[in-house]
């Protein structure tokens, strides 16, 4: 039976992602802040479930407890790190960046690091981080966020690129979604808002696919390429 571990189960994207895999025959670890929350998507799953307590902002803790919840499935196939946070933040409250720098950038890391690691030993297995169609260019309304989701991408492109080196099978998938339906979702003028259900359902099949990136929904592939090629004279005025 395979073995998947999500790490930040209990809301949104990821607490879809543990139904889509536990209904589609996997174990599945669930990891998160709110362990009230944990219990109940416990009790919700059908098939074999794991908790643990994970803080991904308190690094060194949360590395202990992600290399105790490989220990308690006695071991994985896949690690999905859907922790994540963001804000609107146009004024440059710092207490708001630095929230954000704590979880996209040094959480996602450690858990990235000890995950990473943990496949090499084994020799082989399967990363997978939820970066955003935001890493493509930098955003005035949430600088901080933008720039940790492309830190997300380049770091995943970097593991990637090192196990090909190291000519290891440790796939590594960069998930970028556009607009899911989710706390995260702030702001006016969002268009193509997925539901939750479909993003995480399309995020399951390109993770079977062993996938190394791919857009979420499929139609932000369009803006992403769009963003890429887009003059500056023109991205500034949007």
């Amino acid at each position: 039976m395979k073995k998947v571990i999500i790490i930040g189960a209990t809301s949104g994207i990821g607490k879809e992602l543990a139904g889509i895999f536990s209904h589609n025959g996997y174990t599945v670890g669930i990891a998160g802040r709110r362990i009230h929350l944990l219990k109940e998507l416990k009790g919700e799953l059908p098939g074999e479930v794991y908790t643990q307590y994970i803080d991904i902002t308190q690094t060194d803790t949360a590395m202990i407890s992600l290399e105790k919840l490989i220990s308690d499935m006695n071991g994985t196939d896949i690690i999905i790190i859907s922790s994540g946070t963001g804000h609107i933040n146009p004024d440059l409250e710092w207490s708001l960046e630095e929230d954000t720098i704590k979880t996209n950038v040094t959480g996602f890391t450690s858990m990235a690091n000890t995950a990473f690691h943990y496949f090499l030993k084994k020799g082989s297995g399967h990363l997978v981080g939820i970066s955003s169609v935001a890493a493509i260019r930098g955003g005035s309304d949430a600088p901080a966020y933008n720039a940790s989701k492309a830190f997300i991408s380049n770091y995943l492109e970097g593991l990637r690129h090192r196990a090909l080196k190291m000519k290891i099978p440790v796939t590594v998938t960069d998930i970028l979604p556009g607009f899911v339906d989710t706390d995260m979702a702030r702001g006016e003028g969002l268009f193509w808002v997925s539901p939750c259900e479909k993003a995480a359902r399309q995020i399951y099949m390109a993770v079977e696919k062993k996938k190394n990136k791919v857009y979420i929904t499929k139609r932000w592939a369009f803006i992403g390429e769009l963003l890429k090629i887009m003059p500056d004279f023109i991205y500034y005025r949007l």
